[in-house]
């Protein structure tokens, strides 16, 4: 895996659900000089074209949006309420540090009341998201010039590597986009059988719709969702509840909770993964969903439709971590299976 200046870069840059428009503009400028056509729909779907030698569509689609919040108010004091863009594992949020994305960027930090004062029962009890507030440190006249009910907040995490892993926030869905990029990179000199559609999409967090209203603009023939899964391969897990482990290789999704994927399209990528020695492993999410149920069910005449996944350990927290040989074994069977498409037979 290399790049790791443009993943940090990617990760790092804001763009919770519905405000894209900072990560739209980096991947904008990432990915027009890779493909043969670029546009963006209504809704702010980046569609970048690769063109093949035949007239039928495969779709891949990896969302732009992070997690994160909405101002909803300002108290007399300063401090702010919130309200979730995505969905957040409370435990995870006591005294982070976030940034509110208003007239210019100001810090915060995630309030709630200290354990000292807690009643026993509120010690035992699970935090809920309106336990919090977002302390800046100044009073209400000064955070009113900066900040306005509306804006958008961002955790605050820079991307490092740990041993053989990237440790960051928005790894969901960041180091799919990552990939996106660095596959449509390697079909620069490649055919491909059919035109490519790498779409970069908004607002997966919060019901899949940009992959809903881009996938019927493009109706695919074929369709992959790219995005991350969960791997919780760590103490106390039961084997059945791992779902995939850090280094074992990419994913190869049967189903999650919104999306059955067409048999053909995993007995296609498994066998393309055998033939290509690219290290894989099952996905079976038995709640959550992914763009792909989008690509796969909203273009006129549905998609062979399946998914490629990257195993995440913290999913859904305020950092995230994925394995770098994870990473490559999903870049290099993205890359193979849009060349190969052709080959296989897709007949009932």
């Amino acid at each position: 895996m290399n790049n790791i200046e443009l993943l940090k870069k990617i990760c790092e840059t804001p763009g919770t659900s519905g405000f894209e428009k900072p990560i739209r503009d980096l991947v904008l400028k990432a990915v027009t000089p890779l493909v043969d056509e670029v546009s963006i729909d209504a809704m702010g779907n980046i569609i970048a074209i690769k063109k093949g030698k035949e007239p039928k569509r495969v779709m891949v689609a990896a969302h732009m949006d992070e997690i994160g919040f909405i101002v909803t108010h300002i108290d007399d004091d300063g401090f702010i309420r919130i309200h979730t863009l995505g969905g957040f594992d409370p435990k995870t949020l006591t005294s982070q540090r976030v940034i509110i994305h208003g007239k210019k960027d100001i810090m915060g930090v995630m309030g709630s009341k200290p354990i000292h004062i807690m009643k026993p029962e509120e010690r035992t009890k699970a935090p809920r998201i309106d336990d919090y507030f977002v302390d800046t440190g100044m009073k209400k006249e000064e955070v009113e010039k900066y900040i306005s009910v509306g804006d958008p907040i961002t955790r605050e995490r820079e991307l490092i590597e740990m041993g053989d892993c990237v440790n960051s926030k928005s790894l969901d869905n960041r180091i799919s986009v990552f990939i996106l990029l660095e596959v449509l990179k390697k079909l620069q000199n490649q055919d491909v059988p059919y035109d490519v559609y790498g779409v970069f999409t908004v607002q997966e967090e919060v019901g899949l719709r940009g992959a809903i209203s881009s996938a019927h603009l493009i109706n695919p023939h074929f369709g992959f969702g790219l995005d991350v899964t969960i791997a919780f391969d760590v103490p106390s897990a039961q084997p059945h509840e791992m779902v995939t482990k850090l280094g074992e290789g990419t994913a190869i999704k049967i189903m999650d909770g919104s999306t059955i994927c067409d048999y053909r399209m995993v007995d296609y990528l498994k066998k393309l993964a055998d033939e290509k020695s690219i290290k894989w492993q099952p996905e079976i999410l038995t709640a959550g969903g992914t763009d792909t149920a989008g690509v796969q069910r909203f273009g006129k005449n549905g998609a062979i439709a399946g998914a490629i996944s990257i195993p995440l350990r913290h999913i859904h927290s305020v950092i995230e971590m994925a394995h770098k040989e994870d990473v490559q074994s999903t870049i290099d069977l993205l890359n193979a299976s849009l060349q190969n498409l052709d080959k296989y037979d897709w007949s009932f």
